[in-house]
């Protein structure tokens, strides 16, 4: 077996562990443990319960290996891999019993820095929806035995998915950005789990998704999950503090990425 397919298995495999332990910790009632940037920026108990359990699990299976967790941060590897995970991705939803969250697990080659790594496998783990999407890179995406494509058509207008920071003062942008976009949708979707948009990309759920400011760990799994679908993901001004990214079938992803360069440069940002 390669080692893209035993990343893939032991991603998925972890992500399944991981999230039914989030799912227990979630029926039995969410504690708040801090907030972070701002105080719609929450973590709870469950958040770095969970991302403990997956450190140890891949501290046993692959010790040699690097990690960057939402929760506990960056640690080097004497490998060329490196795990980069959200323990849950939605905390928000699941704080509130929304069931738009997810564990979100990737294997990379190369360092924590997503300007450079190569994506090789990921798994994105709704446990409240019980839908396991994953892939290898070169072997496709799939949910489940199902393998997933991107929408090819959206004549009709393109259903988009995005989201807000949390910062109110970047909520002004976001919101020029909606409007401009808006003008190729068909309808807009927010569902507060980026992982879970760009699986829903994938699956053509979604045919596009849009959002500034996201963290490794928010598109690391997904992106792979979107590309290996027959789709495109981009990552624009990266060296801002809020790069957009950027994810669809080919045409709605074109057409999205012209539309926010094309405000970019009348707006300056």
């Amino acid at each position: 077996m390669s080692l893209e397919l035993d990343l893939g298995e032991l991603a998925a495999d972890i992500a399944r562990e991981a999230g039914a332990l989030a799912r227990r910790r979630r029926q039995e009632g969410v504690n708040l443990a801090a907030t972070k940037s701002t105080l719609a920026d929450i973590v709870t108990d469950a958040d770095r319960e969970v991302e403990a359990l997956i450190r140890a699990r891949l501290r046993a299976e692959r010790p040699g290996d690097g990690f960057l967790g939402e929760e506990s941060g960056a640690e080097a590897g004497e490998t060329d891999v490196t795990w980069v995970v959200d323990p849950i991705d939605g905390t928000v939803n699941y704080a509130y019993g929304i069931p738009a969250y997810n564990v979100s697990i990737a294997a990379v080659r190369g360092s924590a820095d997503p300007t450079t790594w190569e994506a090789l496998a990921g798994a994105v783990f709704a446990p409240a929806l019980d839908e396991l999407f994953t892939a290898v890179r070169g072997r496709g995406a799939w949910l489940g035995s199902a393998r997933l494509a991107v929408t090819t058509d959206s004549a009709a207008g393109a259903l988009l998915g995005t989201g807000f920071g949390y910062d109110p003062a970047t909520h002004d942008g976001d919101l020029a950005t909606v409007r401009r976009v808006m003008t190729m949708a068909r309808d807009l979707r927010r569902m507060g789990a980026a992982a879970l948009d760009l699986a829903y990309v994938a699956a053509g759920r979604l045919d596009g998704y849009f959002e500034r400011g996201l963290s490794p760990w928010d598109f690391a799994a997904g992106a792979l999950l979107v590309s290996e679908a027959g789709g495109k993901f981009s990552r624009l001004d990266v060296d801002s503090a809020r790069p957009m990214v950027i994810a669809g079938g080919a045409d709605v992803h074109d057409r999205l990425r012209t539309l926010v360069n094309d405000m970019a440069a009348v707006t300056g940002t």
